[in-house]
């Protein structure tokens, strides 16, 4: 993940983001002490309780993205930090610690720190670089007032190309009464210090220190007509930040207002407009550093912006202490690449674990019911398409299968019905009525019975056998049956025959259909109204499988009992095979209680157990591997949905899917 331009991303989560790898120090023992703070002034005028300091791990500090206001230009970036005051300059980056340009840094400086998203540096920093601390007592920390107030982002320390983000100039003299002579401050001057334009560092400069590139003014509107309703605020600084999701960006354009404003939204093709009544702002227009444009002009209504994006998705909000309008865009930047799952953004009874390779998605069994879902017979599909026809959330590819006809190689049982037969060998999950999740080794077969006794079914295939007694499970499509072969065709939960065919026919949707040669089997009947009962018998007690709805079998199991208990030998794995190679793993589990999609991102079934095992999985069967391999999820960034695969796998019959019991209960 790359941080983008400036600090927008460090007060202004509220909402949380992810930085996956963030190197600063982030955890319980430094928060505690983060309700510790100090009310902060600058040449004498309170702020607002957003920019007190905060002590973290003991020591007092500031965060970056208020620095600005005493003068400081900030580069808020987490792998590269630099704070530049005239010709001093602090710079922090990960494995080098704390750098000192323009004067010999002595004795050691505090860590950085992030607390709820902003990064924070210690009071000492900002008084190395020559920061005046006014008042220091325990209920304030005075400042004086700045020479000016930077309107840059500087750049990075390696001389990138990245632009600056500008921000429209702010008054570096507080409107607020003089300071008191006990707190003596300079003078303001008479009127607002024109805007800083940066430009290039002259020949005493130091050599080492990063000039800040002259840019282009900011281009104003031709006119810059006054404000003709009531004033209620200013648009005092805008700030970009930038963050990557593999291919997803994430832009946000946070603007700091000095009170509360309403805003008046119009979404148009390839952008954003917003006005916010009563609002003064300097007039400016910049291209941001994903090529989006933001414009801020002054109308007569109040501050006009529009973000021209040219394409993704955008998003409104305010934040509060201090008020802030936000603006996040999501760009899904290369579709040949999954888009991945929002953590911070989970449907209602979703939680998420990463450990390593691992990444596990568990659903509460009260709000969510398993379902096996299934494509049309002879098809398949993606995941996405499979979770969506069954009004889902999620979904895991289920169970091994012939890429070339599509139809699965092993058990597949939906709504109470076998629809392929079992080998009778592999590992099965299985889910009942009420969301259980069932692990073991079933071997179900159809049986038949009467007043002629009892017979069990051979074989589940639409294609008849003069030698076999066969079933099917009829889809309105596929035909079954053949010359001088009898086809029985019941109702789930019917007693007697519903129709007797000679021949070929179509068997409407979830008929059961039972084809014969009378010869063979003389004591079967062979007319419609005769007594015949159904039954699915699961032949295995190692758990209540006379109670499964749905079912899959693929294999191997690779947890039970929170032990790895793996055994291709069992389970008749060919460990030489490419089933058993090293490759990114899929398998459907329980954790806590809840059934668990784990994706294990590259490894074998024994290290893809192990790190099921240790990370507290209780019951665990591979569901497959390879190019079938691949977990969804609803929501995402910018509703783009989220995989935990980060390649895009080839389409299955069959899924295991997360239903809303709501929806659930009305199909």
């Amino acid at each position: 993940m790359k941080f983008g331009q400036n600090g927008g991303q460090s007060g202004d989560n509220n909402r949380r983001r992810r930085t996956p790898g963030l190197w600063l120090l982030i955890g319980a023992g430094l928060l505690a002490g983060s309700a510790l703070a100090r009310p902060t002034a600058i040449g004498g005028v309170p702020q607002s309780a957003g920019v007190d300091s905060r002590v973290l791990g003991g020591t007092e500090m500031l965060a970056v993205w208020t620095l600005p206001r005493l003068g400081v230009s900030v580069r808020n970036d987490p792998q590269d930090l630099r704070l530049l005051l005239g010709k001093r300059e602090l710079r922090y980056a990960p494995g080098k610690g704390w750098t000192a340009l323009g004067f010999t840094l002595s004795g050691t400086l505090p860590t950085p720190m992030i607390t709820n998203g902003s990064m924070h540096v210690p009071l000492r920093a900002l008084e190395l670089l020559g920061v005046r601390v006014l008042t220091d007592t325990l209920g304030l920390l005075g400042f004086a007032t700045p020479t000016s107030v930077p309107t840059a982002t500087l750049l990075p320390s390696d001389g990138g190309p990245e632009r600056p983000v500008i921000r429209p100039p702010v008054s570096a003299t507080p409107s607020a009464p003089a300071p008191t002579a006990a707190q003596p401050a300079p003078a303001a001057p008479a009127s607002p210090p024109p805007a800083i334009t940066p430009s290039p560092a002259t020949s005493e400069a130091l050599p080492n220190i990063q000039p800040i590139p002259a840019l282009p003014a900011p281009t104003p509107p031709p006119l810059m007509p006054s404000l003709s309703v009531p004033k209620v605020a200013n648009l005092d600084t805008v700030r970009i930040s930038r963050t990557l999701y593999r291919t997803v960006e994430v832009q946000r354009v946070v603007m700091d207002l000095s009170a509360p404003a309403s805003q008046v939204i119009s979404r148009e093709a390839g952008g954003l407009s917003v006005l916010l009544p009563g609002v003064t702002v300097q007039g400016s227009q910049q291209t941001l550093p994903g090529g989006d444009t933001l414009t801020l002009a002054q109308t007569g209504a109040g501050a006009s912006i529009r973000l021209g994006t040219g394409g993704g998705r955008s998003e409104i909000f305010t934040l509060e202490d201090p008020f802030r309008v936000v603006i996040d865009t999501t760009t899904y930047t290369d579709s040949s690449v999954p888009p991945p799952i929002d953590p911070d953004a989970l449907p209602a009874g979703v939680s998420y674990r990463n450990k390593g390779l691992l990444h596990l998605l568990s659903f509460d069994p009260a709000l969510f019911q398993p379902r096996v879902v299934s494509a049309p017979l002879g098809r398949s599909l993606s995941v996405l398409d499979l979770v969506k026809s069954a009004g889902g959330v999620a979904g895991v590819n289920g169970g091994y299968f012939d890429p070339r006809s599509s139809l699965p190689v092993d058990l597949v049982a939906v709504g109470g019905l076998m629809t392929a037969a079992s080998l009778e060998k592999r590992a099965t999950v299985g889910f009942t009525n009420t969301g259980e999740a069932l692990f073991g080794y079933p071997r179900p077969r159809y049986v038949l019975s009467g007043p002629f006794g009892s017979v069990t079914v051979n074989s589940v295939r639409a294609t008849p056998s003069a030698a076999l007694l066969t079933a099917f499970v009829g889809d309105g499509k596929t035909s079954v049956g053949g010359t001088g072969l009898t086809t029985l065709l019941l109702a789930p939960g019917s007693v007697s025959v519903t129709r007797a065919v000679t021949g070929q026919i179509t068997p409407p949707p979830r008929t059961l259909a039972f084809t014969f040669d009378p010869a063979r089997f003389p004591a079967l009947p062979v007319a419609a109204g005769a007594p015949l009962n159904v039954a699915l018998n699961w032949q295995a007690t190692d758990a209540p499988w006379g109670s499964a709805v749905d079912a899959l079998s693929a294999g191997p199991l690779l947890v039970q009992g929170g032990k790895v208990v793996i055994d291709p030998r069992r389970e008749g794995f060919n460990t030489a095979a490419g089933v058993w190679r090293s490759t990114r793993q899929s398998a459907l589990g329980t954790l806590g209680g809840q059934p668990t999609i784990a994706y294990f991102e590259y490894g074998t079934p024994e290290a893809f157990a192990a790190a099921l095992a240790g990370a507290g999985v209780r019951d665990a069967v591979r569901m497959d591997s390879g190019s079938s391999a691949t977990a969804y999820l609803q929501g995402g960034y910018g509703g783009l949905g989220g995989y935990l695969n980060t390649v895009w796998s080839q389409p299955v019959p069959n899924a295991i899917v997360f239903v809303p019991r709501e929806v659930a209960g009305k199909k």
